[in-house]
């Protein structure tokens, strides 16, 4: 007798809006605009996503997008900090205090202004997959 094991729902469930195709949901959340409709802001504050979106009614609040956008933005800024301090260190050999003052500023930019176009991004993603979290009416 072999274990049960567990199936997912593969049925198209009804979500009452409607989504577009990957890229553009991405380039809508990467540009702070709702993934379904592109017409109205996904934040509410600096990362704090909507509860619905104001055109669409989209349940933007439903996708938690938490950890996600800060480890892609460290992986970003990672990416680019790194092998630009490399190249100025091996070129130009500048002090420690000069490095720092470069570079740790450098990289506060970067991630402070990349965090919230990869938030939008992550939440067009969860929306377009239907990640989305459940609510206790739906438990």
């Amino acid at each position: 007798m072999s274990p049960i094991q567990w199936q997912p729902d593969r049925a198209d469930t009804e979500r009452g809006f409607s989504m577009p195709p990957m890229p553009t949901a991405i380039g809508r959340g990467l540009l702070g605009r709702c993934p379904s409709c592109g017409k109205s802001h996904i934040f509410n504050g600096f990362l704090k996503v909507r509860d619905a979106c104001q055109g669409c009614n989209a349940p933007l609040g439903l996708a938690r997008a938490d950890d996600a956008p800060p480890y892609l933005t460290i992986l970003i800024v990672a990416h680019l900090i790194v092998p630009a301090m490399y190249m100025v260190d091996r070129a130009y050999a500048p002090a420690v205090s000069w490095m720092t003052a470069i570079f740790v500023p450098m990289a506060a930019v970067l991630a402070l202004g990349l965090l919230r176009p990869i938030k939008g991004g992550v939440v067009g993603v969860m929306m377009k997959l239907n990640l989305l979290k459940a609510t206790l009416d739906e438990v």
